[in-house]
């Protein structure tokens, strides 16, 4: 499922040649929508951005459409008349003059008034947005220190949207590492310093990932990986999707392990556990 950063990073091509034009035509493929596409052709895009994994366009009657990728959701951007060769199912056509935003494969779409959209069921439990730039690591902090995320795995809060909305699995697994907390301790088990460490790494990695397309490892890595002409695969991550090979920071093996269906990665070196009651089978 693409994470915030990804969707972010749509919604911003997408605004690019959508903010500010009209859209002569916008036309759902789903029946319960069809109605909205009179109420939309002909008006004016004033922007569209993200929330979490949600992204939203804002047209000037105040009407927003609002659509989460899921898993299988995919943006496509192109020139007017130019549609993509795929198999999968047109879900939302935008056309402006030029370009057309296309929108296959997702089905959690709605078109909102002002009233409804805080209340939109996704976007009412969202947690601040890692992206958004007012937001500060003390923010984060401070939800780390309450007593609702207190006692909870950090593999658990850190894909709650309604603690830190935009985090998925990868970036889960890269800022526990880059933080050197082990998934399985909580909040409350942390001292100061280490969930300080934890603020930081929260944001600062989550906006590498919208910078860099995706990649969270460290700069010097990826640079040395480069220069030896190592593929996109084997820099872009500092410990997801990495299970059996060596750790950056103490050449021990990587580690995978499941949790409620989801692959979560680890250094038991780097990432001591502080409960050891409560470690999980680790599957290699």
């Amino acid at each position: 499922m693409p994470e915030g950063p990804e969707i972010r990073r749509a919604a911003l091509r997408i605004d690019k040649v959508l903010s500010g034009r009209q859209a002569e035509i916008v036309s759902f493929g789903q029946a319960h929508l069809q109605r909205f596409g009179q109420h939309l052709s002909g008006e004016r895009i004033d922007w569209v951005s993200s929330r979490g994994k949600a992204m939203l366009t804002r047209f000037a009657n105040g009407l927003t459409l609002y659509s989460h990728n899921q898993l299988y959701g995919r943006w496509y951007v192109v020139r007017r008349n130019q549609m993509p060769r795929t198999q999968r199912s047109l879900r939302v056509a935008i056309h402006t003059k030029t370009h057309s935003a296309l929108l296959y494969s997702a089905s959690d779409i709605e078109v909102l008034t002002p009233e409804q959209l805080p209340l939109q069921k996704y976007l009412a439990r969202l947690g601040p947005d890692a992206l958004d730039e007012s937001v500060h690591w003390r923010d984060i902090l401070t939800l780390l220190l309450a007593p609702q995320f207190q006692r909870r795995t950090l593999a658990a809060l850190y894909l709650d949207q309604g603690f830190v909305a935009g985090i998925g699995n990868y970036l889960r697994s890269e800022i526990l590492f880059e933080a050197r907390v082990n998934p399985f301790d909580r909040p409350c088990d942390l001292s100061r310093r280490q969930l300080g460490r934890l603020a930081r790494a929260t944001l600062d990695l989550t906006r590498q990932s919208l910078a860099t397309a995706g990649i969270t490892n460290k700069p010097s890595r990826v640079a040395q990986a480069k220069r030896r002409g190592l593929s996109r695969r084997h820099y872009r991550f500092a410990i997801f999707d990495r299970q059996g090979e060596a750790c950056y920071g103490c050449q021990g093996e990587v580690e995978r392990t499941d949790v409620s269906g989801r692959r979560i990665y680890l250094c038991q070196s780097c990432q001591p556990t502080l409960r050891p009651n409560s470690k999980s089978e680790v599957r290699q």
